[in-house]
């Protein structure tokens, strides 16, 4: 991960207003804004090339939402974090968005300052909730994870396939993991794919909870 004040962010937005003044209070708080867009295609085309440490998503799109657009962000750039801001502080809108692979979620509300704690908290793999949201989220992971302590024990994973999750319980990026271990990036992307399908989980947020529920992010 790039030094705090290196920290590469994208800011995925269909106000142009908006875009620009957030894009503009980040380049002055230090962050290097590599891209922008106003939609779904344009932010996959754009992440693909620029591979941002942190997307800032907002929910409502020219092309889409922000859910769509967080899938197909981190389908095109697997190592880059997700933070929406948003104007909706709906549980379906931000429940959706963590499920999508959003480490955390704000609303527009959120102050400049709170804005650029939450892209460094987001790009050091911490989850961040504007606070009135925080216990929303909290309440659902309790409740799958209630759901998951009472079915049938989970699958198990090779030793390899351990060790790349504690890493990815820890905020790692897919490339963080490959130095660490000492392999190749695809191999390391082989493996989380590999835990994916096993525990039946869709994304890394849902991985990280999973890791953090069996002890393994120690």
């Amino acid at each position: 991960m790039a030094e705090d004040t290196a920290l590469r962010v994208m800011i995925v937005d269909d106000h142009p207003i908006w875009r620009d003044a957030v894009a503009r209070d980040l380049a002055e708080d230090g962050f290097n804004v590599v891209a922008t867009a106003d939609g779904t295609a344009a932010a996959q085309r754009r992440a693909a090339v620029v591979e941002p440490d942190v997307v800032v998503m907002d929910m409502q799109l020219a092309d889409g939402d922000g859910v769509q657009a967080t899938i197909a962000v981190l389908a095109a750039a697997p190592a880059s974090r997700v933070l929406v801001l948003s104007a909706s502080d709906e549980r379906d809108d931000v429940l959706e968005a963590v499920k999508a692979g959003a480490i955390g979620y704000l609303v527009k509300s959120a102050s400049k300052a709170e804005l650029s704690d939450a892209v460094r908290a987001t790009a050091a793999g911490r989850a961040v909730f504007t606070p009135s949201l925080a216990g929303l989220v909290l309440g659902e992971y309790r409740r799958i994870a209630q759901n998951a302590n009472s079915g049938p024990a989970g699958p198990s994973l090779t030793g390899r396939e351990t060790e790349v999750l504690r890493y990815v319980a820890k905020g790692l990026s897919a490339k963080q993991i490959a130095a660490r271990l000492s392999l190749s990036h695809r191999t390391v992307e082989n493996h989380i794919q590999a835990t994916f399908r096993k525990l039946h989980v869709a994304n890394r947020v849902e991985l990280t909870r999973y890791a953090i529920e069996h002890g393994l992010d120690g």
